[in-house]
């Protein structure tokens, strides 16, 4: 299973997440966000990481001008969509992009089940809050193209062992205080959700 860890804030959490065996690093560029990090510190972290790990940016409330525009100044990979945005906007992307979901019922699981996507928890502030999606709402359904996030610790990874998602995206759940990852938190959530 792929992990993701979002909302890297600085450099030591970045190497020591990548040491881990994190698949990718997330860059949250929303300004409310107890996570935010200004692009310039988000660029010298990335220049900084081994490869083959992806970078992700996180995007709230952006138009396609501005995505493209961060992504290219901070070398990142992907460019995470974590809001409602339509056709046009995604057409003018010049970047890969992963859409996220923030469900509120099992019917909001299935709005793009031909491309992968990030399933979260409708929260108001845009995740980062721990709540959990309800795991029922996937009984039946082919998560392979689905990073569940929100709510996750390595204690709880188990529950997600009969739904072959494709990865698992976790920000809150391996910190010590908001920005700020805690290694072993972060060592036994990669090692569990691996071993899935």
């Amino acid at each position: 299973m792929k992990c993701k860890i979002c909302g890297i804030t600085n450099l030591e959490d970045a190497i020591s997440a990548c040491e881990a065996g994190a698949d990718a690093l997330g860059f949250v560029f929303y300004e409310k966000s107890p996570r935010y990090i200004e692009f310039s510190t988000a660029k010298e972290i990335v220049e900084k990481l081994p490869p083959f790990v992806k970078t992700v940016g996180l995007f709230v409330n952006v138009n396609s001008e501005d995505v493209n525009r961060i992504c290219e100044q901070c070398n990142i990979d992907i460019a995470q969509i974590h809001f409602d945005a339509n056709d046009e906007f995604y057409n003018e992307l010049k970047v890969s992009y992963i859409r996220v979901v923030r469900a509120t019922c099992k019917e909001d699981i299935v709005k793009y089940l031909d491309h992968y996507m990030i399933v979260d928890a409708f929260v108001e502030n845009f995740g980062g809050e721990g709540k959990r999606v309800a795991l029922e709402w996937f009984n039946g359904r082919d998560c392979s193209k689905i990073i569940l996030a929100g709510g996750l610790a390595s204690e709880n990874l188990h529950e997600l062992k009969a739904y072959n998602f494709y990865g698992v995206d976790v920000s809150s759940g391996v910190e010590s205080s908001k920005g700020k990852k805690d290694n072993t938190k972060v060592k036994e959530f990669i090692a569990n959700a691996k071993s899935l």
